[in-house]
């Protein structure tokens, strides 16, 4: 038995050691099933959002409703480019990682930060969209004038879990860090209760809350005056399994996509956003 299971584990390490660092065939898995399955929360405006109406710019989802927003739109030129249907899967923020090294999707794009250590699991392909870190606040409040992160010393602050937006938060002197929510509708129900005083977001998603909310804004930092960040931390990038195939592919569809049309894109997907949660 002793000699059965050392052969075993020698023959798992073997297997690990061929595996690792190769190439990993999506391209052919996606060509064969004509559709590339793409995993986001559908509840991130203006990156990803769920409706109940479909148009000429949504997705229907397996789940129910339809998905739109500016990683719909990037998913859908992806699809095209490949020359696939596309299939957007519904999953939990924290669930996305493990959906795509089981299998079960093809790629996440639901507005991924390429960071350190997410790297570690998966790989990314280049940026398809650059940000910068916000505090989003209630307009009436005691951060409602702030300009740095100093001004925010004994603020309760929070972020979304498993984000590199709850990790800055220590970079505030004295702040108060409050329990990471679980997404940014949640937080932003903390804020309008007073439960907290401001909750971390990148840009484009805070002007969706302010666009959605009248009674909120967010804090914009000058250089020096911000969180320190580094250029994959704020970068927006499709996640894909270790080793993929897919990157190549993807990068040549996202390279014909210019700056000005990814700005273009982003604008409309602020214009289309829902008014409410669940519109």
């Amino acid at each position: 038995m002793k000699k059965i299971l050392c052969l075993f584990i020698t023959m798992v390490f073997i297997l690990g050691l061929s595996t690792c660092g190769g190439t990993v065939k999506d391209l052919e898995k996606i060509n064969e099933a004509n559709v590339i399955k793409v995993g986001m929360e559908c509840n991130y405006a203006p990156f990803n959002w769920t409706q109940s109406q479909s148009s000429d710019r949504t997705v229907p989802i397996g789940s129910g409703g339809y998905a739109d927003g500016y990683d719909v739109q990037i998913a859908r030129k992806i699809a095209e480019g490949l020359g696939v249907e596309l299939e957007i899967v519904k999953i939990e923020w924290d669930g996305l990682t493990l959906a795509l090294t089981s299998g079960k999707i093809d790629a996440i794009i639901a507005g991924m930060s390429p960071t350190k250590e997410r790297k570690m699991t998966i790989d990314f392909s280049d940026a398809y969209y650059e940000s910068e870190l916000v505090i989003v606040v209630k307009k009436d409040s005691a951060y409602a004038s702030a300009a740095s992160l100093a001004d925010f010393a004994d603020a309760k602050i929070t972020g979304q879990l498993n984000t590199f937006h709850y990790t800055v938060i220590d970079q505030i002197p004295n702040v108060k860090k409050q329990t990471a929510l679980n997404d940014f509708p949640a937080m932003l129900v903390a804020l309008q209760s007073g439960s907290i005083d401001g909750y971390v977001s990148e840009k484009p998603g805070a002007v969706a809350a302010m666009t959605a909310n009248s009674d909120v804004m967010f804090i914009e930092f000058a250089a020096g005056k911000g969180f320190e960040t580094t250029p994959d931390d704020v970068a927006i990038a499709v996640g894909l399994r270790k080793g993929s195939d897919l990157a190549d592919e993807i990068n040549k569809i996202l390279k014909g996509i210019s700056i000005d049309e990814r700005e273009s894109m982003m604008i409309d997907a602020d214009k289309y956003q829902p008014l409410s949660e669940g519109e």
